[in-house]
């Protein structure tokens, strides 16, 4: 496989003076070309915050990071947005959509830059996206008239709108029930398996168990990586047990 994203000894803080604190301690990754990487530590190991700068949503301190070759800390501010825009999709915990808009209007939003004249297309796209999704009733509904877990297939459909190399994904399961949450999993498994690469961050093992590979961070480092088979589509229990004894075996 090639290398999508590389960070090298990253170094991150935050505050200033004796608030100052070290959130990543020299953090070295790589993701591949299509592949599913979950990310798992307590609450302050760092797992958002490296999320945030390999997707070059924050800066760095220190170290370095390339994304299709191209170190992203050497980019112009338009550039990096441009570059996030068409290459990366982003699903967070709670979905970023605009309240003055319907469903469909927050969905095809950030593929309307610069392509207006496209508008069609962008439209039977975002429609294709949600039918797909099961949201394809949702069209004209205001955003405070969908459940959460209705909202975040929308963030998803959004997310896919400009075809990314990579999905990051920040806890998207945190705030949806047992069913949403395997929902939400079996549609990021389906769409791992059209070749988009996913990088999960998350606290619950059973969805980390989703991924080919796992990080486990701890105190701002990564402690230890469990590699798993591809996902199968059925959820097998071995993979939940390699994940909560590697857990243990860390101490997280």
């Amino acid at each position: 496989m090639h290398r999508l994203i590389v960070g090298e000894n990253i170094v991150k803080s935050y505050g200033a003076g004796d608030e100052r604190r070290q959130v990543l301690d020299g953090v070295s990754v790589a993701i591949d070309r299509g592949e599913f990487v979950s990310v798992m530590g307590p609450s302050g190991s760092g797992k958002s915050t490296l999320l945030f700068c390999l997707s070059g949503m924050d800066g760095v301190d220190g170290g370095k990071i390339t994304f299709e070759g191209k170190d992203i800390s050497a980019l112009q501010d338009n550039e990096l947005a441009d570059m996030r825009r068409m290459k990366m999709g982003m699903i967070f915990q709670q979905p970023t959509l605009l309240k003055h808009l319907n469903v469909l209007d927050n969905i095809i939003l950030p593929s309307m830059k610069g392509n207006s004249k496209n508008t069609a297309a962008i439209m039977s796209k975002a429609r294709s996206l949600m039918n797909r999704t099961g949201i394809a009733e949702l069209e004209s509904r205001e955003i405070t008239q969908a459940s959460g877990g209705q909202l975040q297939r929308a963030g998803i459909c959004r997310a896919l709108m400009n075809d990314p190399s990579i999905i990051f994904a920040d806890e998207p399961t945190g705030a949806l029930n047992s069913k949403a949450t395997q929902e939400m999993m079996n549609l990021l498994s389906e769409i791992h398996a059209s070749g988009t690469a996913i990088m999960l961050v998350t606290h619950d093992a059973h969805v980390a168990a989703r991924a080919e590979r796992v990080l486990f961070m701890r105190d701002g480092a990564i402690a230890g990586e469990l590699t798993l088979p591809a996902f199968s589509g059925v959820d097998d229990p071995t993979r939940l047990s390699k994940v909560t004894e590697k857990m243990r075996e860390i101490g997280i």
